[in-house]
């Protein structure tokens, strides 16, 4: 596997005036939307019960991991294994074309429960419809729902979406850092039970696939995980589902609380400045990933490191980093409170942890603009709750304060790995109402 990449990610920088209105617009329409809260047959509101984040495809980097969002898909089928946090009788699936430059041909889809590796369980493949019909055309620019697929899910359990495309599809949205495995095989095979025909390449990224929703069990809405790489998972072992949302969810259910957990996370995303490898920036797409999601009751933020730690790099490919002040981050921050207040969502904010020993980010001036950070979150009372991961991860030794914990680090100097996703998940759990 090639070395990771050396940054974390970004892009223009945004004047601290204009962030209290950058999220007050009204949500943009998106074309093939089904109302957010629509009624169920079967009783109850949709809730999100996984997602992803998706980001607009670029051409191969050196330092990229392998992935198939540039060539796309022609005649090949698509299956992605996701774990959702909330159980339903219904379920419908997003699909994005929302960064794709031509109309998406999808030729037919199939939800399953999910096997071993790329294999579903036999005699539970629902095929998919949208609009009554098995194919559907997704304009660029735009997401659409399936219909309706009666297929009754647990949490926690594990679903496998099937997509196929007869023609090519172009370069496709995708979530590179999905740490999870991602099939493709040649044809139609949206109704194999086996893995047999996806033995072939795999990839850790997710595509095209932006949400599965649920509804017609008793679901007490979702708390959205929203953030960069530290939210995304990166550190976690790949397809072990430790991701410190993960281990969220799984805390809440072990506690009897009926809550879906949906992972916002976006790796080398930043709140202030956008990037064309890494995203919106946070202040953009919050709305869309947090308040326009189905039953949102309460969101964790957890973004600002690649602000701080990016500000002042060289453009290497990804976008401008500029320098940010605390004052800035604060500010960007309070926009996003400001606006999920507005919609009647709980905030928790979380401390930014140690990044000290993490080479392209760490200097004496970036730490103090972090100290400067996490004491506006912990102190000025903007926060409905704060978890504060600075002090559950940082080494207790006096003098290393500003570094992780070695028990909870993955070895990079920044990010946690599966004991550190586990304390993160403990820190936030007793916080969610």
């Amino acid at each position: 596997m090639p070395a990771r990449k050396p940054f974390l990610r970004a892009r223009r920088a945004v004047a601290a005036a204009g962030l209290l209105t950058a999220l007050a617009v009204a949500p943009a329409a998106v074309p093939g939307a089904p109302p957010a809260f629509a009624g169920s047959a079967s009783g109850g509101a949709w809730t999100a019960a996984w997602a992803s984040s998706l980001v607009r495809p670029t051409a191969p980097q050196p330092w990229s991991w392998p992935n198939w969002a540039w060539d796309g898909f022609a005649d090949q089928s698509l299956r992605q294994v996701v774990r959702v946090t909330a159980a339903g009788s219904e379920l419908r699936i997003r699909v994005s074309n929302r960064y794709g430059g031509q109309p998406l041909r999808l030729s037919r889809a199939s939800v399953a429960r999910a096997g071993d590796g790329a294999s579903v369980l036999p005699g539970t493949i629902g095929a998919l419809r949208f609009g009554g019909r098995p194919d559907a055309v997704v304009p660029a620019g735009a997401e659409l729902w399936s219909d309706v697929l009666r297929l009754p899910v647990r949490p926690l359990e594990r679903i496998a979406v099937t997509l196929y495309f007869s023609g090519p599809t172009g370069p496709v949205a995708f979530h590179e850092d999905g740490l999870a495995t991602a099939h493709r095989a040649t044809g139609d095979r949206t109704r194999d039970t086996t893995g047999e025909a996806f033995a072939g390449a795999t990839s850790e990224s997710h595509y095209l696939l932006a949400g599965v929703e649920v509804r017609g069990a008793r679901t007490g809405g979702a708390v959205v995980t929203f953030g960069d790489s530290l939210t995304d998972g990166w550190g976690s072992t790949p397809g072990t589902d430790r991701r410190y949302p993960d281990r969220l969810a799984e805390r809440l259910r072990a506690d009897g609380r009926r809550l879906a957990v949906v992972n916002a996370g976006l790796s080398g995303n930043r709140l202030l400045t956008d990037s064309p490898c890494y995203g919106e920036r946070g202040l953009e797409r919050f709305r869309r990933e947090v308040l326009d999601r189905p039953g949102a009751r309460t969101v964790v933020v957890l973004i600002g490191i690649n602000d701080i730690g990016g500000g002042g790099l060289d453009d290497w490919g990804c976008g401008a980093h500029p320098t940010v002040t605390a004052q800035q981050v604060t500010d960007g921050h309070r926009a996003l409170i400001d606006a999920a207040h507005r919609r009647g969502l709980t905030v928790v904010g979380a401390t930014l942890p140690p990044f000290r020993g993490y080479a392209p980010y760490y200097a004496p001036e970036k730490e103090r603009v972090r100290d400067a950070v996490n004491r506006w979150i912990r102190t000025s009372g903007a926060y409905d709750a704060v978890a504060d991961l600075d002090r559950a991860l940082a080494d207790p030794r006096p003098g290393h304060r500003d570094e992780l914990a070695a028990a909870y680090a993955s070895g990079d100097g920044l990010h946690p790995g599966d004991a550190g996703t586990a304390a993160m998940a403990r820190a936030v759990a007793d916080l969610i109402p």
